[in-house]
C-alpha cells in the first residue's frame, strides 16, 4: 500500500525465502497454514492483516487467505485462524494452500501492520480488505514460496 513507510520481515520455519512450500500446507497435503514470523513491526501498530495470492493462476490472481484483526503478535502459529476471515477465490473463508493446475506457481504470504482494527464484516473479499486498509498500513512485508504439484 501506499502509505507504508517501514518494511516488515517476513520469514517461516517451514521454507526460506523462494523456496518450495512443503506439500503439507497445500491440497496435497494437510492443507493448513505454516507458521509465520513477523519482525519489525511498529510500536504503534494495533492489528495485522494478512493477505496470500498466486499471481501465476490462470486468468487471474488466485486468492488462497485473507485475514485482517489479527492481535500484534510476532508469530502466526501453523493450524492457527489468528483474525477475521475473508472469502477467498475458491468461495470459502480460512486458509486454502497451494494447488497449481499445472506448473510452478508462487505463493505470497503478505502481512500488513495497522494501526488499529478494521471495520469490515466477515466474508469479505481482498479489494474490500485493501480499501479498508488503505491510510492505516504503518508497515509491511512478503515471504514467497513456491509449489508444484508432485505425481504421487
Amino acid at each position: 500500500m501506499a502509505n507504508s513507510t517501514q518494511q516488515l520481515h517476513i520469514s517461516s520455519p517451514a521454507f526460506a525465502e523462494g523456496a518450495d512450500i512443503p506439500k503439507i500446507y497445500t491440497c496435497q497435503g494437510e492443507d493448513i497454514n505454516p507458521e509465520l514470523h513477523i519482525a519489525g513491526i511498529p510500536e504503534d501498530a494495533v492489528t495485522l492483516a494478512l493477505i496470500v495470492d498466486d499471481p501465476d493462476a490462470p486468468g487471474a490472481t488466485f486468492d488462497h487467505w485473507v485475514v485482517w484483526n489479527i492481535e500484534r503478535t510476532a508469530v502466526i502459529k501453523e493450524r492457527f485462524n489468528p483474525g477475521i476471515n475473508g472469502v477467498n477465490s475458491a468461495g470459502r473463508t480460512g486458509y486454502h494452500g497451494p494447488c497449481p493446475p499445472s506448473g510452478s506457481h508462487r505463493y505470497y504470504f503478505r502481512v500488513y501492520a495497522l494501526d488499529g482494527h478494521l471495520d469490515l464484516s466477515p466474508g469479505a473479499d481482498k479489494p474490500a480488505l485493501q480499501a479498508a486498509m488503505e491510510g492505516h498500513v504503518l508497515a509491511e512485508g512478503v515471504l514467497m514460496g513456491r509449489y508444484r504439484k508432485s505425481a504421487d
